[in-house]
């Protein structure tokens, strides 16, 4: 008897229990698919990361204020007035691998033309905010180092406060808007960047000196952070180890006391949301793990049921002539008939799962290679591990007990 036959006596016997061979089947494709969709799920939810973090800046530095403790109440790190200018002066002039340095304060409100009006959030930088986020003038100018001086009365927008407040086309450069009842004068019109990969619209921005929002909108003296960025992200944790040295010492913080200020690498904050994502994945992945492990306790199952029903017939086969690894093989090869076409149904239904989930609910997806092989293999070893043991007991079988059995 040789292997080929063995596999058309299989694939027979399969075909006529067609309803219970893919019932068996149903088991491997749900653990299949569902390994590959959550895998896809997980990685895509790794890539929108990666993707926001490039478009905020890969080699950015952000200096914040710690949320202290006043009276046993803990404040809110946007009222904390531990950053100064002195602190932004000292980064620049003193903390080597710097490209570029900005401050940061802000403040949400109606910005209004006419009468027409928009919530959004007006932000006070200075122009290298520009290039450390990576955003271009389109239309106009940005507002000059003797802007910044004068506190001076001028913005740059974003292309959805245009569409906005100039309903009617207007022009907008050289048109006063209104903020918290100050006036600005639109001296630019950002090139549009449309929405980030977290939904976020990147255009629905205002910005305007540093100064005179702290003056003339907020009425404070120090600033809600500091955007850094370093001349290549292998200095990343070196320029953090400089920054958090010079702000100590500007901050008179003696050793050992802890630090009231915060200064995180956009790599750092990527790494964390990273590993939560990864960890979230390996927990999907066992969910779909689980359901191919059910799969192969339901092929075992069945193949005792399939030695029991054909005892005789291995009884008759024997007494011809066929040998126990023949009987061993043709069991086994059943199991893995319906472990891998199940794996090869679940890989399609996957993939497909995978697939309109991305398009219709709009989730983030990314099938992988590594994913699709993994799981057939998977399922293939499934198929002999639950496979074998039922094989074997059918290989073992007397031949005279077993035409005998009824």
């Amino acid at each position: 008897m040789n292997y080929g036959n063995l596999i058309v006596i299989a694939l027979r016997a399969l075909s006529n229990n067609k309803l219970r061979g893919f019932l068996t089947m149903l088991g491997i494709i749900i653990g299949v698919s569902s390994v590959i969709s959550m895998l896809a799920i997980g990685e895509g939810s790794k890539y929108t990361i990666e993707k926001q973090i490039e478009e905020l800046g890969a080699n950015m530095v952000v200096v914040n204020p710690t949320n202290a403790m006043v009276g046993g109440i803990r404040q809110n790190g946007v009222l904390v007035q531990t950053l100064k200018l002195e602190d932004y002066q000292a980064i620049v002039s003193e903390v080597p691998y710097m490209e570029s340095c900005s401050p940061y304060v802000s403040k949400s409100g109606q910005a209004i033309f006419g009468p027409n009006n928009a919530p959004t959030t007006v932000y006070g930088i200075n122009e290298d905010y520009m290039d450390i986020r990576r955003l271009t003038v389109d239309r106009g100018e940005m507002f000059s180092d003797q802007d910044m001086k004068n506190a001076a009365k001028v913005c740059v927008v974003g292309q959805t406060i245009v569409d906005n407040l100039f309903k009617n086309g207007e022009d907008p450069l050289g048109q006063v808007i209104r903020f918290d009842k100050v006036p600005f004068r639109i001296v630019g019109v950002l090139a549009p960047k449309g929405y980030n990969s977290m939904g976020r619209d990147q255009d629905d921005i205002v910005l305007a000196p540093f100064t005179t929002i702290q003056k003339r909108l907020l009425a404070i003296p120090y600033m809600h952070g500091i955007y850094v960025s370093v001349i290549d992200e292998r200095y990343t944790n070196k320029m953090i180890q400089e920054i958090t040295g010079v702000l100590r010492q500007t901050h008179r913080i003696p050793a050992g006391q802890e630090d009231d200020f915060t200064v995180r690498s956009l790599e750092e904050m990527s790494k964390v949301l990273t590993m939560a994502t990864k960890v979230l994945t390996i927990l999907l992945a066992c969910i779909g793990g689980i359901s191919l492990l059910v799969g192969g306790i339901g092929i075992m199952n069945i193949m005792y049921v399939s030695v029991t029903e054909r005892t005789r017939e291995i009884g008759l086969r024997m007494s011809i002539g066929a040998k126990g690894r023949h009987i061993l093989f043709q069991f086994l090869i059943e199991s893995i008939i319906i472990s891998v076409s199940g794996g090869i149904i679940g890989v399609g239904l996957g993939i497909g799962v995978s697939l309109v989930l991305g398009s219709l609910l709009g989730w983030p997806v990314s099938v992988l290679l590594y994913s699709v092989v993994i799981s057939f293999l998977v399922c293939t070893f499934t198929g002999v591990f639950f496979g074998w043991y039922p094989a074997r007991k059918a290989s073992r079988l007397n031949p005279i007990d077993a035409i005998r059995y009824e």
